[in-house]
């Protein structure tokens, strides 16, 4: 796809399914370690001592992550769970932090506070392998107890117990998701977590690691393959001459012709309001229910003068589209993908597509011939894409060149990066004398100096922050039996029986404060628009947060009312926090 856009049509506006999942941490890891990629296998949660959960819904979002988890409980392992909600993790972890939404960052700085206080760090690692500690030490000094329970809405002897226990163990791991990465400051939530894990120098080695959980298929793999808005395959940089040229030669063009970066998924759609783009192609996208302020984003798709949607089902989105290409499920096609972990994996195609529908690789290349414009576009079956992709990543951060077709399914998966057929691949990141073309032996880290970065991550409110008129935060999420904009999962009868519409999830204490009752029909109100559901009325919620999901379309989108303020850095949405309103609604 990112060849696609580049070379035949010609344009530098493509972005990639990451944008709203995983860009903040992509963005974070980039800036303290040099390279985007989970550090550790997921196995090497079994035997941390710690493990620290910030804002993951790990039970209904990555179920085998769970598992993981579980059984690092089972060797020993002390659990923390940082999240507004109960969620299913947190009813059996052993210490849970009820912070308000989009205060991550004030706990992960009153953490290091506590650790540098009481000495629990790992001075050898610090110097020997860090640089920036002493002006992070200088900028949590502020951070007290005190001021850091003030501003997480948690209680001051928890946050000190969550910084003795991650202080003083042995190993530890920490993974976090949409929680704190969907946010105006996703970037620096993920900086301060990454600060934790510096200063206890519990990373590159086993048991001892950090992770960001991928909330999407190939939500990995995806900017590693070349398809965001400014990267090319192998995690190069668009705009660096060098990396433009490299890729350039295996493609059999002039670096001079391609485009440079372009703009993120949202930024995208203020494109076609202002008229600088006219037509769209969206693959497998449903952005009518997934993007924050969706009657904006309906607006634009109104405005297009051509719009061609590819998908396997015919999505809210696709509705508007002048033509609809029939796509392929994975199911009926073969490639690869990247886990959360950085492992190549292989899928396999178990049944054929149905009627006209067809693989979207067979979809892109018949348009690159109908345009004309096939060179490049002549592939006979996806491992020779996949060999491609080898040459084109040969050489950069994220290098597949060792990864064949043969060895990935023969070994279950291959880590990259992989330089060479006889690599073994990098399971574990950072661990020393491992692999590295950019510290090249001077470091683990991927700096020319071999020295991860510390960062001051600084503390921001969320952008529209509650006030007389909006008393409530709403935060959304996901639920066990949907999925996504569910183009899928509001398909399959017994899922959809389990969940078959939102409902604003709420605490009993406000609840009975604003007289609803479980199953009240209630309308929950923001600055761009209103929602009426039934109450779920529960003791697993902060009284002062709302929680709806949303994987429903049209009236039912509770992205109607979230807000598109977006991190500077990552141009992540924040989904995850937004001023609003409460009250029961009369029966119709």
């Amino acid at each position: 796809m990112g060849k696609f856009a580049r070379v035949c049509l010609k344009t530098r506006y493509i972005d990639y399914n990451g944008r709203l999942c995983m860009v903040s941490a992509a963005a974070g890891n980039k800036k303290a370690f040099g390279i985007d990629r989970a550090a550790n296998p997921m196995s090497d949660v079994i035997g941390a001592e710690v493990v620290w959960i910030s804002g993951a819904n790990v039970a209904e979002c990555a179920p085998i992550t769970t598992d993981y988890v579980w059984q690092a409980r089972e060797h020993g392992a002390r659990i923390i769970v940082v999240d507004p909600r109960i969620t299913p993790i947190a009813r059996t972890c052993d210490l849970f932090l009820p912070i308000r939404p989009g205060r991550d960052v004030a706990l992960f700085n009153g953490v290091l506070h506590l650790m540098i206080e009481h000495d629990w760090l790992d001075h050898d690692f610090i110097r020997d392998h860090t640089q920036g500690f002493e002006a992070v030490a200088e900028h949590v000094r502020a951070w007290t107890p005190d001021h850091t329970a003030h501003v997480t809405g948690i209680a001051e002897r928890a946050i000190r117990q969550a910084a003795e226990w991650w202080g003083t163990a042995r190993t530890s791991f920490l993974m976090h998701a949409r929680g704190i990465e969907h946010s105006s400051h996703g970037v620096q939530n993920v900086l301060g977590a990454i600060n934790l894990v510096l200063a206890s120098g519990r990373i590159g080695r086993p048991h001892c690691g950090y992770a960001t959980l991928t909330g999407q298929g190939n939500g990995q793999g995806g900017r590693e393959h070349g398809q965001k808005c400014d990267q090319l395959p192998g995690g190069r940089d668009i705009e660096n001459p060098e990396h433009r040229a490299e890729v350039a030669a295996v493609w059999g063009v002039d670096p001079e012709t391609l485009p440079h970066a372009g703009v993120d998924a949202y930024e995208t759609f203020r494109k076609i309001a202002a008229g600088e783009i006219r037509g769209l192609v969206t693959v497998s996208f449903n952005p009518l229910v997934s993007l924050p302020d969706s009657d904006f984003v309906r607006a634009q798709l109104e405005r297009l003068e051509f719009y061609v949607a590819i998908d396997f089902f015919l999505n809210d989105t696709a509705r508007y589209a002048h033509v609809v290409l029939p796509g392929s499920q994975q199911e009926e096609d073969e490639g690869t993908v990247t886990t959360t972990e950085g492992r190549i994996v292989k899928i396999n195609r178990a049944v054929a597509s149905p009627g006209d529908a067809r693989q979207d690789w067979r979809i892109i290349q018949d348009i690159a011939r109908a345009l004309g414009r096939p060179h490049g576009f002549e592939f006979t079956g996806p491992r020779e894409i996949f060999d491609e992709l080898r040459r084109a990543s040969a050489g950069g951060i994220a290098d597949y060149a060792g990864v064949t077709w043969e060895r990935v399914e023969r070994e279950h998966g291959v880590f990259w990066p992989c330089p060479a057929e006889d690599h073994p691949g990098t399971p574990r990141l950072f661990e020393p004398g491992s692999w590295n073309p950019i510290a090249r032996g001077s470091g683990p880290f991927y700096f020319p100096d071999g020295r991860a970065r510390f960062h001051e991550a600084t503390y921001d409110p969320p952008v529209e922050d509650t006030d007389a008129e909006y008393p409530f935060t709403l935060t959304t999420g996901r639920v066990v039996s949907q999925f996504l904009s569910g183009t899928q999962t509001r398909r399959i009868g017994p899922l959809l029986d389990h969940y078959p519409a939102p409902r604003v999830e709420l605490h009993a204490t406000l609840a009975s404060r604003l007289g609803i009752a479980n199953g009240d029909r209630v309308t929950v109100q923001t600055r761009r628009g209103a929602l009426t559901a039934p109450a779920l009325v529960v003791e697993t919620i902060r009284p002062d947060t709302l929680f709806v999901p949303y994987h429903w379309p049209g009236a039912q989108s509770v992205n109607r009312l979230t807000i598109s303020a977006q991190d500077p850095i990552s141009k992540i949405p924040e989904y995850k926090a937004c001023a609003a309103r409460l009250q029961r609604t009369p029966e119709a």
